[in-house]
């Protein structure tokens, strides 16, 4: 009888099973998919904007490409700083510095942060805004949390972006890099949720405006433990929360370098 009691809590599981949706490695179930996290994003949150985008987020194949073809962490520090351009985010950062030291020296004041640090992450994201990306937000993401690599990491902001539809922050023609990150710095989207920042004042955090989305990185570096007026070179105390921004070593070396050199 004990037997038989297991093997029916078994058969009775296994609808609940299947049911379940899971990640996959290419296209196939990702429909499937979206209409199972649709459950699970309204769980958390998610109101109805946020899961039309959803519903209308599309695999997006390049995402897929890229994330399966990182090159950086293979880079040497030389050849990394070479490839992304050191010397010339070097150079117009300093005019760039020069051009609105008030507006550097006042976010300085207010976070904490160092000029040089928020300009090495502004030109090494975008060139200084001169390419945000060309990859839907939505569906970069979704089909990031979707797919088996690294759910769990992409998931959270999958539902942040999501989030952010609602909010009206960003909608489902926005674009971005092609794991999902956003704006002028690159935020991915749970991040952007999270230490977005209105610093213009018209009531909505937009990513794609310099100031908001400079004041945002600040406020991010800020909460992550940065310390005032301390060191950010490898083995000083900030230089760890430079680690947090991007995991790559090379690109974490590579800021700390830059932005010395922007403030020197």
């Amino acid at each position: 009888m004990k037997r038989f009691a297991i093997l029916l809590t078994l058969t009775l599981a296994l609808p609940t099973i299947a049911a379940s949706a899971p990640c996959g490695n290419t296209s196939s179930g990702f429909e499937v998919w979206k209409k199972d996290f649709a459950k699970q994003a309204k769980r958390a949150g998610v109101k109805k904007k946020g899961l039309q985008a959803l519903a209308q987020s599309q695999y997006a194949t390049r995402t897929i490409a890229a994330d399966r073809n990182q090159k950086s962490f293979k880079y040497s520090l030389d050849k990394f700083m070479r490839v992304r351009g050191a010397d010339a985010i070097v150079s117009q950062g300093r005019k760039r510095k020069a051009r609105n030291p008030q507006f550097y020296a006042a976010l300085e004041r207010q976070y904490g942060v160092p000029s040089g640090v928020l300009i090495a992450i502004h030109g090494m994201e975008t060139g200084f805004g001169n390419f945000m990306g060309d990859s839907q937000v939505v569906s970069a993401i979704t089909t990031l949390a979707y797919d088996c690599r690294r759910s769990d990491f992409f998931i959270p902001h999958a539902i942040g972006a999501l989030k952010l539809v609602d909010q009206g922050s960003i909608t489902t023609a926005t674009q971005g890099a092609k794991h999902g990150e956003l704006g002028h710095t690159q935020f991915l989207p749970g991040n952007a949720l999270t230490y977005g920042v209105d610093a213009t004042g018209d009531g909505q955090v937009d990513f794609y405006n310099m100031t908001d989305a400079l004041a945002s990185t600040a406020n991010f570096l800020r909460q992550k433990g940065w310390k005032p007026g301390r060191g950010y070179q490898p083995g000083q105390p900030n230089f760890a929360v430079i680690q947090q921004w991007n995991a790559a070593t090379v690109y974490q070396q590579s800021i700390a370098i830059m932005a010395a050199r922007i403030d020197g």
